[in-house]
């Protein structure tokens, strides 16, 4: 039986075909029946047509593709598998991180509505929330995420309508009291968003949280060479976001989702690996004289640990300490870092290392620093996958460089 005249490159026999026509309808490589690839292959395709239009309209309401735009096979692919790993029903992938979070909180939020989140916020979101936001008639409440009186005061508001909020959050590593806030959203008909991007696909997912946010540049792609983000929660809250990220080009190429996929087939060995080294970097760091204090979930001394210890499976890959000097010599230390290489990211197979409040807290005044707990002195880093003892020999010698100390630690 004869294929639609729709398929590429079977309505003339390719005997007669003018090669000027052939080469937009080259001849299909069909795999037989039971020959199988081992790794999917990227569709790259923009467009996808079916047998008869009929057909079509049937096999769209069954999950086909009628353009990439709105959805792809190979996307469609990494937000399956996401949505599985998180624990929801779906997911949708986007372009960015921020992409989102804010076609999150637009496709969620009306003009009246009140958002509640917290300094303890990526500074971009901040960003979002407090310039752009309220150009869509959308106010906010910024509080910490430690205050729970002013919290409870705010969620009783009628219009409060939605917390976006982090555990661990970024760049201070507090730890967020997932069963308080989520209790009391549930209470006060509050939708709950969570960036759960330091935390991990592995974590949270047995908690009742509306919406998850995933920079997937992060630890899915885990080698810094590629952008994503995600939303994942129930069908019902995804299929209203899809609709709202299609229309505003929030798409996320296939090649980059392909490229995101082959990230995540090793996503559980490096995360395991990166957390067990940022736990040793911490004890190292904390009883390092030039270290005046270390912020990290997995110190038994840690103001998150007894939380973090009940709510996640591991401490993640992330260390914030305090290094006991001025901002001169603080950033004299990154600079002499060898290993550590200086930038705003984290994930990723090369070890990273930032000045907080340079990257993260130059849009807070100074009460919000306080609240922030972000000082001069406050460095971030973020573990990849070198050698331990390596990573501790180059934070040995940059302090010593910085701080003039004997770089000799066992």
């Amino acid at each position: 039986m004869p294929r639609h005249r729709h398929t590429p490159g079977s309505f003339i026999i390719a005997a007669v075909m003018k090669k000027e026509t052939r080469v937009n309808h080259p001849p299909r490589a069909e795999l037989p029946e039971g020959n199988t690839p081992v790794i999917d292959p990227v569709y790259r395709s923009v467009k996808y047509t079916y047998p008869t239009i009929a057909e079509g309209r049937t096999l769209s309401g069954r999950g086909g593709f009628y353009y990439t735009r709105g959805g792809n096979p190979t996307t469609r692919q990494l937000e399956t598998l996401a949505a599985e790993l998180q624990g929801t029903e779906d997911a949708i992938a986007v372009a960015s991180g921020m992409a989102a979070i804010s076609n999150c909180l637009l496709a969620n939020l009306a003009s009246g509505d009140n958002l509640v989140f917290f300094t303890e916020s990526y500074k971009p979101s901040r960003s979002l929330i407090r310039d752009i936001l309220p150009r869509f008639g959308i106010t906010h409440a910024m509080l910490s995420v430690s205050d729970h009186a002013a919290i409870e005061q705010t969620f009783a508001r009628p219009e409060t309508r939605m917390v976006f909020f982090e555990s661990p959050t970024n760049p201070m590593l507090r730890v967020a009291d997932l069963e308080f806030l989520l209790g009391l959203a549930e209470k006060h008909q509050v939708t709950t968003v969570l960036d759960n991007t330091f935390a991990g696909f592995h974590n949270h997912g047995d908690y009742p949280v509306d919406l998850y946010i995933h920079s997937l540049t992060k630890f899915a792609s885990g080698h810094g060479d590629v952008m994503g983000g995600l939303i994942a929660g129930n069908q019902d809250r995804i299929r209203r976001i899809r609709h709202f990220a299609v229309d505003f080009g929030a798409v996320l190429d296939p090649a980059a989702a392909y490229e995101i996929l082959r990230g995540m087939r090793t996503y559980f060995v490096r995360y395991r690996h990166q957390c067990d080294s940022a736990l040793a970097l911490a004890r190292h760091l904390q009883s390092h004289p030039g270290v005046s204090r270390v912020f990290y979930p997995g110190l038994p001394d840690d103001p998150g640990h007894d939380l973090a210890r009940r709510q996640m499976q591991d401490f993640g890959a992330v260390v914030s300490f305090e290094v006991d000097a001025n901002r001169d010599q603080t950033w004299a230390f990154i600079d002499a870092l060898q290993l550590f290489v200086t930038c705003a990211s984290l994930g990723s197979s090369e070890s990273l290392v930032a000045p907080a409040r340079l990257y993260w807290g130059t849009d807070l005044d100074a009460t919000e620093l306080e609240q922030s707990l972000i000082r001069d002195s406050t460095v971030r880093i973020a573990v990849g996958l070198e050698h331990v003892d390596d990573l501790k020999h180059d934070l040995d010698q940059a302090l010593g460089k910085a701080l003039g100390m004997a770089q000799n630690r066992a």
